[in-house]
């Protein structure tokens, strides 16, 4: 179950959240001050952020100092209040957000927006620029940097396929998949859970399957 950071203030757009969003973790604040904050312990998989905030923040001024602390974490911003300047602005540059929707917000926008930021964006992302530096390389790349992108790549897949699932994932037909062994995908696991990316209930075992493996 993938988890979404939520920087909105108004309440009834939170329930909104709530009940569109049914099948993701939430964690939601009122101000991009606590979301920092949030993200010094904490890290989501999509932040959805409102431009209006408590305190009087204004939340895209905020998102290069979210992407300073989690660069690879796609941001939805939320608003009714900008203008086509500030939306190109917010969308621009280096430290920029993925995405603009309008408010009120069309939850079947949002469903969809959301689910393609968490496949195709942040990870997802970094994945497809390793994948092409490596192609670039002229002299072939470096062992540990390969192996390094074929486990993200990998762990970003196994999140994919996971999400929503209730169930326990089925390790033989992952290592088959994927053409390794079983430890290789109790690891993933570990690792995806270890970093809060996936929920422990999905693999209760997920430490103690590690020490058995080695």
């Amino acid at each position: 179950m993938a988890s979404i950071l939520i920087v909105e203030d108004d309440s009834k757009q939170l329930k909104l959240y709530a009940k569109a969003l049914q099948g993701y973790r939430l964690t939601c604040v009122s101000s991009a001050t606590a979301a920092l904050d949030t993200l010094s312990t904490v890290r989501p998989d999509l932040i959805l952020l409102d431009n209006i905030l408590a305190e009087g923040e204004r939340g895209v001024g905020f998102i290069p100092r979210l992407k300073d602390l989690a660069a690879h974490v796609p941001i939805i911003v939320i608003s009714g209040t900008l203008n086509m300047r500030e939306k190109l602005n917010a969308l621009q540059g280096p430290r920029s957000a993925h995405y603009v929707l309008e408010k009120p917000v069309d939850l079947d926008e949002l469903d969809r927006t959301v689910e393609i930021a968490l496949t195709e964006c942040g990870i997802g992302e970094t994945v497809r620029t390793l994948q092409s530096l490596e192609r670039a390389e002229k002299t072939g790349t470096y062992e540990p940097d390969r192996r390094f992108t074929e486990r993200l790549a990998r762990q970003h897949e196994i999140l994919c396929r996971l999400r929503g699932e209730t169930e326990r994932p089925n390790i033989s037909l992952f290592a088959r998949d994927f053409n390794v062994a079983r430890k290789t995908i109790i690891r993933d696991l570990h690792d995806l859970i270890k970093r809060g990316q996936l929920a422990s209930d999905i693999y209760p075992e997920w430490n103690q399957a590690v020490s058995d493996e080695r």
